[in-house]
This record gives C-alpha cells, structure tokens and sequence, in this order.
C-alpha cells in the first residue's frame, strides 16, 4: 500500500482566496471545545492559553480553521451557551488579551478562527436582562426581551402553551420591583436563558455592535446557535406538536442542549416538509441574516457565518445560504444518516443538489460536542442506532476495534466529497464516546433530568489526550480534569501516533493532504456502480470505495493513496474505505 505523509510546515500566512474559491468553500474547520482541549494553568478546565500552546498540532493536522464553542462570560448553567457578557472572556478560559494572542498565533500558521454568536437568547445574569427585571412594564428595557402579560383571571396562566425544549413551559412568571406578581418572559430553552426580542430594532443593533467588536478584533466568522430561531410568529399563536414530533415539532428532533437529539427519531430525511413551529424557521430570520451579511461585507478576507440550524428537508435548509445570508450550514442530515451505502447515497447527492441550487457549499459533519463521537455511534445497533439514548441500560454496544473501523471508513468517505467539512477535537485520534463515567462525575442536565438513564452529552466532551501517561495525559499539569479521562485515553494519546503508518492521526492527515493536492472539495462526484453493498464514485482523479458489506470486494485497478484499513489480497474488507489515482 502506498502512504502519502502529510506537510507539516504549510503556508504561514492567510492566502486571499479568488471569487468563487473562497476559502470557506472548501475549508476543513477543527471545532475546539475549550474546556476539553488544553488546560494551561492545572484547575483542570481548559482555556485559550491552552489552544495557543497547542494550534501548532493542528497546523500539521492540515486544517484550514478552528471554530471555538463559547468561551463568554458566563454563569455556566449551559456549558456558556448562556452569555452574561457577549464582549469579554470568562475568567475560566483567560482574558481579551490572551484571545488577541490565541488569534494572533493561529493566523500565523495561516489558521483562521471562527466563533461562537448565542443571538436567540442570553442568560438571565447579563445585565440587559438584569435591567428588564427592574423596569416596568411596557418600559424599553422590558422590550429587549419577549415579556407579556399572563392569561387567566389574575395573569397567573402562561400567555400561551408552548413547552420548553428542555421540557415544561416555556414561560416564567416574574415578581416586579414592588412585589406583585408580574409578567412572564418567554424562554424556549431553560429559565436562566431568556429570549430576545427580534422585532425590536435595539436587539438588532446591539448585535450588530457584538459581530463589529470580535470582527474588529481579527476573527473570520461566527457560527451561529440556533440559527433557526429568534423570529416568533405575530401573535404568538398556541401550538401542540403532533403525536411524537417533540416541542420543535418536526423541524428537528426534540433537542436536550445545543442540538442534542433525546429521542431516537430516525427521520431519513424525506422529501416531506414537515410543519413549522411558530417559534423556529420562520421566514423573518432572513431578514436578520441579510443585515449580517452587510456587516461582514464590512471587512476584508471572505469572513463567515455558518448556522446551527435544524431544519428540514435539506430543500428548505438552502434558504439560510442563499448569496446574500449565510455562507454555510451544519449538515446534520448526513450526521443523522445510518451507516448504509443507499442511505448515504442518497442524502449525498440531496445535499450537494439542494446547496448547489443557491450557489452555496455542502458540509459534512460527523461528529461535535453535543452528539455521540461517531467512532462510537456508528456501530450502535437497533433502537439505539444514533446514540440519542445511550445509558446504563443499554445493550449492543459495540466492539471499540469494529466501531473504529467503521468510523475511520466514514471519515474517509466524508473528506473525499465536495464542499466544506467539520471535524470535532480528538476524533482525529480515534476518541470513542467515553461511556463508564463515574455517576457522580457526571454534569449533563440528561443525566440528571432522565434520573440516570440517559448519560447525555459527557461522554463527547471529556478532555482530550496528548501525549503521556500522566497528568492528564498531557491535558494539563494537574491529574485531574473537570471530566475525569478514562485509562483507555492512554491508548489514544497523540505522541504515539504522530507518523505512525496506519494509525488514525495518520489517516487525518493524510486525507486532508490528499483532499487539497487534488482539490476534492471542488469535485464533482461521478458515481460507479461496483455491485454488492459498495458505494464508489469518481472526483477528478481520485476514486473512492468504501465496503459497506460483509464479504471482502475486490479493489479496482489504480495506485492505493489512502486506505482506512488493513487490505489483503487486492480486496476491501467490510468496513473500509480506499482512495485510489
């Protein structure tokens, strides 16, 4: 088998991308979670002085940027997607001048940074909100957040019946400044995170004023949570979701936090249009997003904004990246499809057509810190297939050595389509989900609000290891994390793998090598028909295999690049992926 080791000193500066080559339309983005990735100062919580000292990993890596999860200052109370202060850095993670020199650092390796925008909602400590509790009602203040009179005869009934994503009502009665009670503020996720009010101009503006500050700053672009959100329908009209829908009601699986699905609700992504809340998707974000566009229009070097937003089909989920909004939007019908070669025939060429239809790229996602890794979920069988319900109860959890070869084949696959991918810290070591937690170690809300059946989102976020035995593996100079690591990390630390012929960072980084020397992220996909439980197809000089079946297939005529396993005799073995030229 032939290898192709990957550079590890490439361009150091940020290359202008030409119209149409923006560098976002082909950009592979490494999302750190910076309290997992690298801890500077021992309290074992990561913080961005810990991604400086280790960006150079990612450079060799071969990654074109790196998207951080929130770092803001923040209660907490939703691992930071509930912002107190959407202009500083949490004293946990550092100051604005360690995140000026994590930048500074990462565009000298010729890495651009994206970072997290929480625009439907704040936490209920930021003083926005702080100041609306104390005003009156009626007052602007009370109109920077969706406050209204309750029903009933004493206002002591919610205005309507909308549930929280989190469960239970989506409204909060407040006692007001002279102590009666008052009016109701609407939260569509847990009480601490208050919605905006986007039909007023103030909210607009002051959000305008955050994208200037952190673009002023030097970033690349912002990824947008619930970017599907914000817009209410007028009226606020009451809505029930049909019978086993959840509370966003088809649009996406019911959500835990940050789009976790809790339940097992293998959509397939179909051709229906399934309704349409009226508190998601409705057609006013647009609007929102066009004044975005404008304002990064401001700036020079192709800045970004690519949108968490659950919606389908893939057909509607093109409107948020038309030419004037959006450059980009997570892909989470491919994170949801099944490991099955028709499957992933099918929502390949859906994705590239609905995208393509208005100019814009398709991504690719397999993994992020709000699903199971995908070195684990896909080899999950029967109810469990997409890990929304791992627990202790669960059964069938799969070999490590069958789940990693299977993840691996998936990685190849995915990096050899067109368009933009997203890779989540660790998987380029082969991180399964970390599953025997101590209970009492344990943080997510799942965990807790499920008494113990569901572990949640944990098991992705534990921090990662990097070299050694000891301390953490090299997280940080303490032993301990604020997720304990498993004896198993030991296996996976990154020292022994770094150019090591067949280990999985070789792969990583042999792929990207590949995908940008034969400029894969501009092909366009020739399917081959090889027979069996294969999927094949052609991109510009690459051919990629990958055997979804359980017998061996034979390997067509070509020099092997990049194989995501062990091959015998000229055959593909089940589970594994080649590339040939």
């Amino acid at each position: 088998m032939t290898t192709i080791s990957a550079a590890t000193n490439p361009e150091s500066a940020l290359i202008p991308s030409a119209p149409g080559r923006e560098w976002w339309r082909s950009a592979v983005i490494y999302q750190v979670y910076p309290r997992s990735f690298a801890d500077s100062d021992g309290d074992g919580m990561g913080d961005l002085p810990g991604i400086t000292s280790r960006l150079g990993a990612l450079r060799d890596l071969r990654v074109d940027a790196v998207w951080l999860s929130p770092f803001y200052r923040s209660p907490q109370r939703d691992a930071g997607y509930d912002v107190a202060d959407y202009r500083d850095v949490d004293p946990r993670f550092g100051t604005l001048a360690d995140f000026d020199a994590m930048l500074a650092e990462a565009h000298s390796l010729g890495l651009r940074v994206i970072i997290d925008i929480v625009p439907n909602h704040s936490s209920s400590d930021h003083v926005w909100f702080q100041e609306a509790l104390a005003a009156a009602p009626g007052s602007p203040e009370r109109a920077r957040y969706i406050f209204r009179d309750g029903t009933g005869e004493n206002g002591e009934l919610p205005p309507n019946n909308w549930e929280s994503i989190f469960g239970g009502r989506a409204w909060t009665r407040v006692t007001e400044p002279d102590g009666t009670p008052g009016q109701w503020y609407l939260h569509l996720f847990d009480k601490s995170q208050p919605d905006f009010d986007w039909e007023n101009p103030w909210v607009w503006e002051q959000f305008r004023g955050v994208l200037r500050f952190w673009l002023d700053r030097g970033v690349d672009g912002f990824r947008v949570d619930v970017a599907h959100g914000m817009v209410k329908e007028a009226g606020l009209p009451d809505y029930t979701p049909p019978t086993g829908m959840g509370s966003m009601g088809g649009t996406t699986p019911t959500l835990e936090t940050g789009g976790i699905p809790l339940e097992p609700e293998i959509h397939a992504h179909a051709e229906l249009d399934p309704p349409t809340p009226p508190y998601f998707a409705q057609d006013g974000v647009h609007e929102i997003y066009r004044d975005w566009h404008k304002v990064l229009d401001e700036y020079e070097g192709d800045r970004v904004l690519c949108g968490e937003a659950w919606v389908e089909p893939l057909e509607k989920l093109a409107r948020w990246v038309r030419p004037d909004e959006m450059q980009q939007t997570f892909n989470f019908a491919y994170l949801e499809t099944p490991w099955d070669a028709d499957a992933l025939h099918s929502v390949i060429d859906r994705s590239i057509a609905a995208f393509s239809s208005v100019g814009a790229p398709s991504t690719w996602v397999l993994s992020n810190h709000d699903v199971v890794r995908h070195a684990t979920r896909l080899a999950l069988q029967g109810e469990n297939l997409q890990g929304h319900g791992i627990g202790p109860k669960t059964k069938g959890l799969p070999d490590p050595a069958f789940a990693l070869r299977r993840a691996r084949a998936a990685t190849a696959l995915m990096l050899a389509l067109p368009g933009s991918a997203y890779l989540y810290q660790g998987e380029e070591l082969g991180l399964p989900e970390a599953i025997d937690l101590p209970d009492e170690a344990r943080q997510d809300p799942t965990w807790f609000r499920t008494n113990g059946e569901r572990y949640g989102r944990d098991g992705c976020r534990v921090p990662i290891p990097w070299e050694g035995d000891e301390a953490s593996y090299g997280f940080g100079p303490s032993p301990a994390s604020w997720l304990p690591q498993p004896a198993v990390w030991a296996e996976y630390t990154r020292t022994p793998q770094q150019g090591v012929p067949g280990s999985t960072l070789t792969m990583y980084q042999d792929a990207l090598e590949l995908r940008r020397r034969h400029d894969l992220a501009f092909g366009a996909p020739e399917w081959i028909d090889l027979g069996g439980d294969t999927l094949a197809f052609r991109t510009g000089p690459v051919t990629v295999v990958v055997n979804f079946g359980t017998s061996p297939v034979a390997i067509p005529s070509g020099e092997i690049v990049l194989a995501s396993g062990e091959l015998t005799d000229g055959m593909l073995p089940q589970d594994t992926a080649v590339w040939l030229v």
